[in-house]
């Protein structure tokens, strides 16, 4: 790997997408949700934009193709934890979403040690998971907000 992929922009707003989680998590713990919500909210923006950036820009790196879903697992998987442990969300859902991610990883692991398969690209199932699993920590997060009956 370059030194030279770590500055590109996109890759730096993933790296910074990454440090907002101990802050988030901060918040969350100080009960400081209208905080924890925004920093989640810049996250998400920031996931997005890093993808935009890296087409747009012509800037798509390896290092980039693993750090984005590291900052993701990282950001989610934070999430659902702490807010298992601050009994805002239901341990079972939780434990979903490890499982989900450990049988991937083990599936991955097999298929790298027996056949040598390396690519693994994003599936529309992964991304459809990843919206729901962020939909799922922003309600969470927003009706700690706003209690209203829409949310």
């Amino acid at each position: 790997m370059k030194f030279s992929q770590l500055l590109t922009a996109p890759n730096q707003l993933t790296l910074i997408r990454m440090m907002f989680v101990p802050f988030i998590v901060i918040k969350l713990v100080e009960g400081h949700y209208h905080w924890a919500l925004i920093l989640f909210v810049l996250a998400g923006l920031s996931d997005g934009l890093d993808g935009l950036l890296a087409r747009t820009l012509k800037q798509q790196t390896v290092l980039g193709q693993y750090l984005d879903p590291i900052a993701d697992k990282l950001l989610l998987s934070t999430m659902f934890m702490v807010l298992a442990i601050l009994h805002k969300i239901p341990w079972k859902y939780t434990v979903l979403v490890f499982s989900r991610d450990i049988c991937i990883l083990c599936a991955s692991a097999v298929l790298y040690a027996i056949a040598g398969l390396r690519d693994f690209r994003p599936s529309i199932f992964g991304k459809a998971n990843t919206l729901a699993q962020v939909a799922a920590v922003f309600f969470v997060l927003l009706l700690e907000v706003d209690r209203a009956r829409w949310v």
